[in-house]
Order: C-alpha cells, then structure tokens, then sequence
C-alpha cells in the first residue's frame, strides 16, 4: 500500500505503525498482517473478483472449531492484523463468534465486505465485536457499480451500508479497483467520501487473477495510469487543505510510489526526502513477508492474489511453521527475491523501493513469476535503468 495523505500531507493513519516502521526484525522474525478469505460464498458475482467467489462453499471450509485453532496460531505467532474476507464474510454464520474471538486474542480485526448486508442490526454487531474498520468496496456511483457487482441496487444497498456503519461511529474505508471502465468515477468517489464523512479510500490497481485475469485488457495503459495517480494525489491534498483531511491510499503497484518521489524532486526537493524515507521503511511489495492469505479450506497463500499456490494447511501444521519454511522454492524467493527479477526489475534503481512490485502479475501476463511487472508505467529514464 502507498499511503497518498501521509506521503503528501504528513497524515498519520491507524496502519501507518505497521506500514512505515523503520524498525523491522530479522527476516524470522517479521510477522504478517493475514487476510483470511473465511468463505467463498458471495451474495453478488462481481466481475473482477480475485477468488472467484460463488454461492456456495465447498464442503471442507474450515468449521468453527477448526478456525479458532487458527486464529489462536496466528495470535501465538505475533500476528498484528488479521482481515476477514471472502467471498462476503458476513455470510459465515459464526463471523461474530471468530471476529470476537481474535480479538480476546489480541489480534487487530477487520472485516472487507460488499456492504450489501449491513442492515442496522448488522452494524451494530460489527461495532460491538470491535472491528477496528469495516472495508467496503464500491467501484463507481449507481449503475456502473451495481455493473461491476452484476446485481441491479448492489450500490443503494451498499451506501445504505455505509451510512448505517459511521452512524454508530464506525471507522469505514472505501475500496475502489481502477479499470477501464470505470476509471473517469474517481472523482465522483472522492465527492462521496467528502459528502458522507468517509474516513479512508483505498485505489486498487487491477490484479489479473481469479474472474480479474479476463479484464487484463480492461487494465489503463500506462498513460492513463499515471494520470489518474495525479488526479487522486491532487484530489488528496485538496481535501487537507480545505480542513477535511482523509487517509487516502492506493494499492498493488509500488510504482506509485517512486512516480510520487520522482515528482516531488522536481517540485519540493525537502519533501521528496522526506517521502524517500517514508518508501524506504515501506520497502515496497511484501507478499510472502509481511502480508499473507489463508483461504476459506485453510491454504496459506503469498497473499490474497495467489489463490493457486499454496504453502501448505493450518489442518496439518500451524501457520507461523508454514510461514517460516523456506524450503518452498517461491516462499523462499519471495521473501529474497532481488536476485531473482528480471528484465527492467532486475535494472531499476529504485527496486529498494518497490521491491520488484506484483509477483503475481507478472506470472499472469509472462508466465514467469520474476519476470518485470508489466504494470510498472514508469519510464526507462525515471528509472536509471542500467544496461
């Protein structure tokens, strides 16, 4: 993630502790933020859905009694974080029971929702088992949502969501992934997250995995890429100038930030290093490191985006064990994967930054998990690239 308010305006947000320490443990020793794709069974059949979700689980999801072994093997492990996601969590029947659960153990929660179900009664449980935020995905106003999510009224439902969860207080954050089609709705987003008192918008770039690697020529060229990182960096500071600062980040290409550091050289020398330090401490990609994914049968994966390959099972072994096994050839070269990069990853001068990007996307388009990341929009120049 690259936070846009804290690069721009110095506005700390809730992760930025676990986002932009400078003082990381040993290699052993890092715990990752897990997302826990806890079902796979969804209400809506949205088109770039990255676990493919359906309307019905398998018959091995893990059951309650198996989850609260799991959820105790990340809080013994130091895990920080754990997201519940799908699918639409708010579909598991005992989603209250383990969000509560993780956080007797300590562990921060979070749920990722389409929010099409949070009715008043629902918010109201979500606030009472502690969530520290409810991430709800919109991606654009009225019927081009409701067309991403192939339910006609999925947006006046979700926005019903929304108001249902700040009206009790509750920390939301937006999530919008940028296509082509729905790209020119950024605005209009930031417009609502100002009109409804949303306190955080994340902006994804499109990962082509799951029903999302049919979209890969729904992707924005590079042009338009940068165009629109423009567009919400303006956007973001235009909100903390006029006194009504939001966490504003965008998510899955670390490109982002380097463009952002590469700019403010050219227009505020003090401010670049200020945001070179910042993206330093980040370190760019983390998957296999210090983020990863379990899903709904209890598989742990790099990340959310690499459903197709797992490390092993929470059945069979606890999480922090299958975490720390470097015999994996792709744990192993995910957690060093420098001298595994090639093309114009393995010459930029900035892959301390970005750390080589989207591993899974450059399997998707090159079949090649080192290969460059074809969403990387910045210039041969930009990059110094070397020879």
């Amino acid at each position: 993630m690259i936070s846009v308010s804290r690069l721009l305006c110095d506005a700390v947000g809730p992760g930025d502790s676990l986002r932009y320490s400078r003082q990381y443990p040993a290699a052993d020793r890092q715990r990752p933020i897990v997302v826990w794709n806890c079902t796979r069974k969804c209400n809506l059949h949205c088109v770039h859905c990255y676990s493919s979700a359906g309307n019905k689980d398998p018959a091995e999801v893990l059951n309650t009694e198996q989850a609260k072994s799991f959820i105790r093997d990340l809080a013994d492990f130091g895990v920080p974080v754990i997201l519940f996601s799908g699918g639409e969590p708010l579909l598991r029947e005992d989603i209250f029971e383990l969000a509560n659960f993780a956080r007797e153990q300590g562990i921060r929660t979070v749920l990722s929702t389409n929010g099409t179900l949070i009715s008043k009664e629902v918010a109201k449980k979500i606030r009472n088992v502690g969530f520290a935020e409810v991430g709800i995905s919109l991606d654009g106003i009225g019927d081009k949502n409701d067309q991403f999510r192939s339910k006609k009224g999925a947006y006046e439902t979700a926005l019903q969501g929304i108001r249902n969860c700040i009206a009790l207080g509750l920390r939301v954050s937006l999530r919008l992934t940028i296509t082509l089609s729905n790209y020119m709705e950024i605005p209009a987003i930031f417009d609502l997250v100002e009109r409804e008192d949303v306190k955080r918008v994340c902006f994804y770039h499109l990962v082509y995995v799951g029903r999302g690697s049919a979209l890969s020529t729904d992707d924005l060229n590079h042009s338009q890429t940068r165009a629109v990182f423009d567009l919400i960096c303006d956007r973001t500071v235009d909100l903390y100038e006029r006194g009504m600062p939001k966490e504003v980040l965008t998510v899955d290409n670390h490109a982002d930030g380097v463009y952002l550091y590469l700019k403010l050289k050219k227009q505020d020398p003090a401010r670049a290093e200020k945001v070179l330090a910042l993206l330093q401490a980040n370190g760019g990609n983390n998957s296999g490191i210090r983020i990863g994914a379990v899903d709904e049968l209890g598989n742990v994966h790099a990340d959310q985006f690499w459903q197709h390959y797992s490390f092993g099972n929470v059945r069979q072994q606890k999480f922090g064990d299958i975490w720390l096994d470097t015999s994996d050839q792709l744990m192993r070269g995910l957690k060093n994967r420098k001298g595994l990069l090639k093309g114009r990853c393995a010459k930029c001068q900035y892959l301390d930054l970005c750390n080589g990007n989207l591993r899974v996307r450059a399997e998707a388009v090159f079949g090649d998990v080192w290969a460059e990341d074809p969403a990387c929009y910045l210039t041969d120049s930009e990059i110094e690239l070397v020879q």
